[in-house]
């Protein structure tokens, strides 16, 4: 595929974003950009919510990490069916009847000021670095597709990335995002359907063909039951799915605030329901992708890169799969990252306007002020963040996201569960020295686990760890 080409692509597709925003910020206010007004369908919610759990990690570090894994992802996934299932059913119902537009607002009303807002803290701080990373992966194959051949360098791609984010979502916010998420979800499946039909038919395989392929490969091991001190143990994998789900959508504005858009709860439970479904399924499909990759791969001799992020985007871009699987491949990537990317946007907005400037207080045209002045920080914020991960990274950006929520996600863990299933209250001004110091022992143990442990090795589970330390913590501080 010509540089040409790929930037035409594009800049085709961000028009489409660009009038779609046009047309749904018209008459938009601090409420449309924060609730949607509360009027959003349930079905199009489900179905953009997809490309925004999914984003841009899915599509190409998952499949990339096949080749050391295999297919062990899939054991978290099958946690996280769980997880969602906790987050109908208990909190959902809490935040709908707390009638809440940031869901840290419940900390307040249950543990004090300082709780509610170390626990929004902790959602800025692990939601922009996580958000960052998935959005460099956008960055580094929007550098390979055109800006290289350009010789424009590595900073201008990720400040062009992030502008046109901005310049989409900056007016209607999550009434925006709920429609354009549910585009790029759409170009997202169309590219990785494409993508394994087309390898299929390089490799002269019917649908038979490919299950019987993946299974007789080396990577088609999906369960890991035998050592328990892996770190990939399906009992270790699948608990901490759950634990991953909670956190990273129930516990996190950016996947609530689009649920909470609902018109009530039962349509919110229902979202909730289709999501999980359509969510396996496709998320399957990425792992076979996977398998399917580094099959062909093996069979005509392609090198993997060293970072094995780089070999759908190689194989893709590099015309293995023809000029179609070139474009559909641009388009997913696009759309799964700025599905992810432009919803954490306006969440990590949200967040700061509602629990740290308060800005239920002001006039209109007070709040549209800070809210836009917000926005514009936090994309400021994304460019530095994804410039220093080009700077330092070196493993797959699957692992550093899972890692980063272990740390930053642990405390929200703690304080949620403290709050739901104990009555005891606490010492409030100590709680943010508790939700610092868990992800420190979180850290120190892990790190010692092998010898301290003899020889276990933690995984994704230190989230469950970071939680545990953390009520523990807070038992620690409650008072008589």
């Amino acid at each position: 595929m010509t540089t040409g080409l790929a930037f035409g692509i594009l800049a085709v597709y961000f028009l489409m974003l660009i009038i779609v925003a046009h047309y749904t910020s018209k008459g938009a206010d601090t409420n449309t950009f924060f609730t949607a007004n509360k009027q959003s369908p349930w079905w199009l919610v489900a179905f953009g919510m997809i490309g925004t759990s999914i984003s841009g990690v899915t599509f190409i570090s998952v499949p990339g990490d096949v080749g050391k894994v295999s297919l062990s992802y899939y054991q978290i996934i099958l946690g996280n069916l769980v997880g969602y299932f906790v987050i109908a059913t208990v909190l959902l119902p809490l935040y709908y009847r707390l009638n809440l537009i940031s869901i840290y607002t419940y900390l307040d009303k249950r543990l004090g000021k300082m709780s509610y807002k170390t626990g929004s803290s902790f959602f800025l701080l692990a939601r922009t670095l996580g958000s960052a990373a998935r959005l460099f992966l956008a960055v580094q194959v929007l550098q390979l597709a055109i800006f290289d051949a350009w010789n424009i360098p590595f900073w201008i791609s990720a400040l062009v990335t992030i502008a046109l984010i901005w310049v989409y979502t900056y007016r209607g916010g999550v009434k925006t995002i709920i429609v354009t998420d549910t585009l790029q979800t759409f170009f997202l499946l169309t590219a990785l359907v494409l993508t394994i039909f087309l390898i299929a038919n390089k490799l002269d395989l019917g649908v038979g063909g490919l299950v019987s392929t993946i299974q007789e490969s080396k990577y088609s091991k999906m369960f890991f039951f035998d050592d328990f001190s892996y770190k990939h143990h399906f009992s270790k994998d699948f608990i901490a799915g759950i634990f991953i789900a909670i956190v990273m959508t129930g516990l996190d504005q950016d996947l609530m605030q689009k649920n909470l858009t609902c018109k009530n709860i039962g349509e919110a439970q229902k979202n909730m329901f289709w999501f999980c479904c359509t969510f396996a399924v496709t998320t399957l499909l990425f792992v076979c992708l996977g398998a399917l990759l580094y099959i062909y791969a093996d069979k005509i001799g392609f090198p993997i890169p060293e970072r094995t992020d780089l070999l759908y985007p190689k194989l893709a871009l590099g015309g293995e799969f023809g000029i179609l699987a070139a474009v559909t491949f641009l388009l997913g990537i696009t759309a799964a990252t700025y599905a992810s990317s432009d919803s954490a946007l306006t969440a990590l907005t949200t967040a700061f306007c509602i629990d740290f400037m308060h800005i239920e207080k002001y006039e209109e045209k007070q709040r549209n002020s800070i809210k836009h002045y917000t926005h514009i920080g936090f994309s400021a914020l994304f460019f530095i963040i994804i410039l220093i991960f080009n700077a330092i990274s070196s493993q797959s950006i699957i692992s550093t996201v899972f890692n980063i929520a272990g740390y930053t996600y642990g405390p929200l863990l703690g304080l949620f569960s403290f709050g739901l299933f104990t009555k005891m209250p606490i010492k409030d001004k100590l709680v943010p020295f508790v939700c610092i110091a868990a992800p420190i022992l979180t850290y120190v143990i892990d790190v010692n686990s092998k010898e301290w442990l003899n020889g276990y090795q933690f995984g994704f589970e230190k989230l469950l760890l970071n939680g545990a330390i953390t009520f523990i913590g807070l038992l620690l501080i409650k008072t008589k």
